[in-house]
């Protein structure tokens, strides 16, 4: 691919792979597998695995392989699309990642740069570019979040992607009007993947092409029906958006700014609020869990107050 033809476009609401975690720390394969057939029952735009939701930083390379194999079997089976994070703080580690993930034909790989001492401008596109070599004609998906150790802004994921063509998306956090103008900018050829619960806002603002999504860890099926919402009543799905915004707010953030919880935990939290699937709330040592039993007291909160989620 050079930098003159078009990147294919990719979007939609992709709901993440959780890790169903026993009381050892050992992965509950079997669990895993219901998980993925439950979410291609639910009809989402896609899966994804090994975001920061499925603890990619904490799994051997034999788990990895049969985590990314498992999902594989199945989404081909189905004909439903799949992402495949090879994220890996270690550049080796993720590079090798990349190099068998590409083996299974996932509709694209997502990584994150190198992330022990943050990567300058040209050492990012020095990575992306072997990473894109090692990927052998996948798309790429780069990974920026707001806990990355260099957060880009839209200029500099511009100037970053222009140079690696393979790179066809970005899952990143959005920001205020200013930023989405920056979006529309620099980063207008790059399918934008936005926060879930700020999904109806980035479409309506033309940046988004969808999420990999917090929406859908809460209820797949709800999110989905959200996400076809908005092209025919952005301005219902917009309330939606406020009242799921109002929740988080209220009930989860503080999860995280009061009592250190990781992003992951509340992730699978919200899946046990939305009780969907056998995940559960278990985090891999030394990352602490929130308690079921804040699920079971939310999981009324959630659907008095989202039962648009809830159908």
């Amino acid at each position: 691919m050079n930098a003159k033809m078009t990147r294919p476009a990719i979007g939609g609401n992709w709901a993440s792979l959780l890790l169903p975690i026993a009381a050892d720390d050992s992965i509950e394969f079997g669990r895993l597998g219901e998980e993925i057939d439950i979410l291609i029952d639910a009809g989402v735009d896609g899966i994804y695995s090994n975001g920061t939701a499925g603890e990619f930083h904490n799994q051997t390379e034999a788990e990895f392989d049969r985590i990314q194999a498992m999902l594989a079997e199945r989404c081909k089976a189905s004909s439903k699309p799949f992402v495949i994070g090879a994220c890996q703080p270690d550049p080796l580690i993720m590079l090798n990642r990349v190099r068998r993930a590409a083996a299974l034909d996932p509709r694209a790989i997502q990584v994150i740069l190198p992330d022990w001492w943050p990567l300058n401008d040209a050492e990012a596109v020095d990575f992306l570019k072997r990473a894109a070599e090692a990927a052998d004609g996948i798309p790429l998906i780069l990974y920026n979040p707001p806990h990355a150790k260099r957060v880009l802004a839209p200029k500099e994921l511009g100037m970053v992607c222009a140079a690696v063509p393979e790179v066809i998306g970005i899952k990143l956090a959005d920001g205020d009007a200013s930023w989405y103008a920056e979006a529309r900018r620099h980063l207008s050829g790059l399918s934008l993947f936005v926060p879930g619960h700020h999904l109806a806002t980035g479409t309506k603002e033309g940046v988004a092409a969808g999420s990999f999504s917090n929406v859908a860890c809460l209820s797949p099926r709800g999110a989905q029906t959200w996400t076809v919402s908005m092209r025919n009543d952005i301005d219902a799905a917009l309330d939606l958006e406020r009242r799921i915004c109002t929740f988080m707010d209220a009930h989860i953030v503080p999860f995280r700014e009061e009592f250190g919880y990781s992003n992951a935990a509340l992730d699978k939290l919200l899946s046990a609020i939305g009780n969907w699937g056998p995940v559960g709330t278990r985090l891999r040592f030394p990352y602490r869990s929130i308690d079921t039993a804040e699920a079971v007291r939310l999981r009324r909160i959630a659907r008095a107050e989202l039962p648009d989620l809830f159908p």
